[in-house]
C-alpha cells in the first residue's frame, strides 16, 4: 500500500508542476506549432507534386512524436534540480523501494508528455490534419504513452548519473536531434539508402513515429502490431536499466 502511495505522490507532483508552470505549457508548443506551419504549408505543393499525397496528414504524427519527446526526456533534468535542492534527499528516505519512487517520476513524467502530445494533436486540427479512423484512436493514445514513457524512463536513467544540468542539457541535445531527424518524423523511410536505412531501424524513435502515423494517417511502414512490441520491450528494458541507475543515486 506505501509503494503505491507514493508512485500516487510522486504522479501527482509531476502533474501539479506542469500545470503551474504556463510559461512552460505555452513555451513547449512554439516548436510544433513552427514545424506544422512551415515545413507543413511549406513543403505541402513540393510533397504532393511528387506523388505523395497529402504532406499534413504526413507530417502531423511525426511533430506529435516530436512534442512527446522533448517533453519526456527532459523531464529528467528534475531529478537534479530536486538534488540540488534537497526534495530528491527528502524522498529517497521514505521507507519505500528507489524503484517505486523512480516509477512514480517516470508516470508522472510520460503522462506530463502524453497530455502535451495531446494538446499537439489538438492543434493539427487547426492546420488540416485529420485522422482516418476514430476507431483506431485508443490504439494512437496507447503508442502515445508508450513512446512518452520510454523516453521519461531514458531521461530518468541519464538524470540518475549526473549532477550538473549544463551536462544534462548538452547530452540530451545530443541524442534528442539525431533521434528525431532519423526517425522518418519529417521524410518517408521508403527507399532510403542502405546505411540510413540501417540507422533508422535502429532508432527507437522510428517506431513511435511509425505507430502514430499508422493508427492516424494509416501510412505504417513496419506495421502498427510491429511497431507497439518492439517499443513495449524498449520500455521494459530502459525502465529496468532505469530502476538500477535510479537505485544508486547518492544524495
Amino acid at each position: 500500500m506505501k509503494n503505491l502511495k507514493i508512485i500516487y505522490i510522486l504522479w501527482l507532483r509531476q502533474l501539479k508542476r506542469y500545470v503551474r508552470s504556463k510559461s512552460r505549457m505555452i513555451g513547449s508548443l512554439g516548436q510544433p506549432i513552427l514545424f506544422l506551419v512551415a515545413l507543413g504549408f511549406g513543403f505541402g505543393p513540393i510533397y504532393a507534386k511528387a506523388g505523395g499525397g497529402n504532406y499534413m496528414q504526413f507530417l502531423a504524427p511525426g511533430v506529435m512524436c516530436m512534442s512527446i519527446l522533448f517533453t519526456s526526456i527532459f523531464s529528467g533534468i528534475e531529478i537534479i534540480w530536486d538534488r540540488q535542492f534537497g526534495y530528491l534527499k527528502e524522498t529517497l528516505v521514505a521507507p519505500v523501494s528507489r524503484i517505486y519512487i523512480m516509477i512514480g517520476r517516470t508516470l508522472g513524467g510520460a503522462t506530463v508528455a502524453m497530455i502535451q502530445g495531446l494538446v499537439v494533436f489538438t492543434l493539427t486540427f487547426f492546420v488540416g490534419f485529420r485522422p482516418i479512423s476514430l476507431t483506431m484512436l485508443p490504439v494512437a493514445f496507447l503508442a502515445m504513452f508508450l513512446i512518452a514513457l520510454f523516453f521519461t524512463a531514458l531521461g530518468t536513467a541519464i538524470g540518475s548519473r549526473l549532477d550538473d544540468m549544463q551536462g544534462f542539457q548538452i547530452i540530451i541535445n545530443f541524442l534528442v536531434m539525431p533521434l528525431f531527424f532519423l526517425s522518418g518524423a519529417l521524410f518517408p523511410i521508403d527507399g532510403l539508402p542502405k546505411a540510413l536505412e540501417i540507422v533508422t531501424r535502429l532508432d527507437p524513435l522510428s517506431y513511435g513515429v511509425d505507430a502514430l502515423r499508422g493508427t492516424l494517417s494509416g501510412a505504417a511502414h513496419f506495421g502498427v502490431g510491429f511497431d507497439l512490441t518492439i517499443i513495449s520491450i524498449l520500455v521494459l528494458i530502459v525502465m529496468f536499466i532505469g530502476a538500477k541507475m535510479f537505485s544508486k543515486i547518492e544524495v
